[in-house]
């Protein structure tokens, strides 16, 4: 049974403390965008699957009972960076299973100000020895040993280091990746930034673990986003036909010995599980990257974007830094990469980030997408991926 988008909602993405809001006023606002543009109410949802890092058990039907009080199984989902993709996943499995036409995948997170930990769910760098990302970190330790920055900063830049070391990347590379994503974000609303930057500016930016600097890190941000998702059958008994986005692949992986046995922070951070979850959908769907028009990928740092586009097959093994460099993966070019701005620029709300990716690029396939539209999209790929570890990849196409 295929599974379709039909509706999306999300709040603007904000740094922490901006607005006075609490994480069920964002699920509102960002759900009830969803229902309407998919013209259905709560009550004809069966089932929620709302993604979230920061907050308590049961966070989720907290949540959705700012929509209504309807008693249906709320899962609460959890999957570091990549738990909005995640939820969405369980949505269509559970249409695609014929356990429900009607499915809601929600994604939020209230975060605190300041740099990303990599310990646990309060952001700080907790107690390594223990943390579930124990192994990622001792990989870069091995290899690099263990500064005082930012650890997820640390792990990324070092994974740049090597790029730069084994590929002749430049620094002017990794920064255009940055540059391009906040020229994006200016078009667009929901965005937490929307100041274009150039290369120069980008590498004149604070450093944060050398060759990284701020504009090319993904903030800390609060914001929700949403996404409900349907059966055929609802699809043709609603008349959703003109709204309806088809899931035409999704695949999650999680690390195997090749996250680790290199030795390397760019297999650590998840180079490997993005190459097969990839591989996975491509199969499923009969495509190749060819055959796709935008893409929003999970640009947590400059770098992440980089080795995207070659676990993604945009480009062969260390020609990534070339690739964005020739302005392959903006408007004019071949693909049009982080419309939105991505995560550097849009923000990084970790619970809702993958939703957020799937409504850009709804947006995007039904031509609603404004200033940042990009012509003629049929087909379109998102990705999302978190340490510790789980790579996410979702094919969409316009029937």
């Amino acid at each position: 049974m295929k599974a379709y988008i039909v509706g999306v909602g999300m709040t603007k993405f904000e740094k922490p403390e901006t607005r006075d809001w609490q994480y069920w006023d964002m699920v509102r606002e960002a759900g009830t965008a969803a229902l309407t543009d998919a013209s259905v109410t709560y009550e004809d949802i069966r089932q929620a699957a709302v993604g979230y890092c920061f907050q308590a058990s049961t966070a989720g039907q907290r949540a959705v009972y700012e929509l209504g009080l309807t008693g249906i199984p709320v899962y609460n989902v959890n999957n570091n960076c990549a738990t909005g993709s995640t939820a969405l996943m369980m949505a269509r499995q559970f249409v695609e299973g014929g356990g429900s036409d009607c499915v809601l995948a929600l994604g939020f997170e209230k975060m605190a100000r300041g740099s990303l930990g990599g310990g646990g769910a309060d952001g700080g760098a907790g107690d390594f020895k223990t943390s579930p990302v124990a192994r990622h970190y001792g990989i870069m330790a091995a290899a690099h040993g263990f500064e005082t920055t930012p650890p997820t900063a640390q792990i990324f830049g070092n994974a740049a280091r090597e790029h730069m070391e084994r590929y002749g990347t430049t620094e002017a590379q990794l920064a255009a990746v940055a540059a391009k994503n906040h020229r994006h974000s200016a078009g667009n609303p929901y965005a937490q930034f929307q100041d274009p930057y150039t290369v120069d500016e980008v590498l004149a930016a604070k450093p944060i673990h050398r060759p990284l600097t701020r504009l090319q890190c993904s903030p800390t941000s609060d914001g929700a986003a949403a996404a409900v998702v349907v059966s055929e059958r609802f699809v043709e008994e609603r008349g959703l036909g003109d709204r309806a986005v088809e899931i035409a692949a999704q695949a999650m992986t999680t690390d195997t010995e090749a996250s680790f046995a290199p030795g390397t922070c760019i297999d650590a951070v998840g180079l490997p599980m993005s190459r097969e979850a990839a591989r996975q959908v491509y199969e499923t769907s009969g495509l190749t990257a060819a055959d796709l028009d935008v893409i929003e990928l999970h640009d947590c740092f400059s770098i992440n974007e980089l080795l995207t586009y070659e676990a993604l097959g945009l480009c062969g093994e260390g020609e990534s830094g070339a690739l964005v460099e020739s302005g392959a993966t903006t408007h004019g070019g071949r693909w049009v990469v982080n419309p939105s701005g991505g995560l550097i620029s849009k923000g990084h709300p970790l619970g809702a980030t993958g939703i957020a990716q799937a409504a850009e690029l709804t947006w995007q396939l039904r031509g609603e997408a404004g200033a940042r539209q990009v012509p003629d999209a049929r087909t379109a790929l998102a990705h999302n991926i978190g340490l510790g570890g789980a790579a996410v990849v979702t094919l969409l196409r316009r029937g």
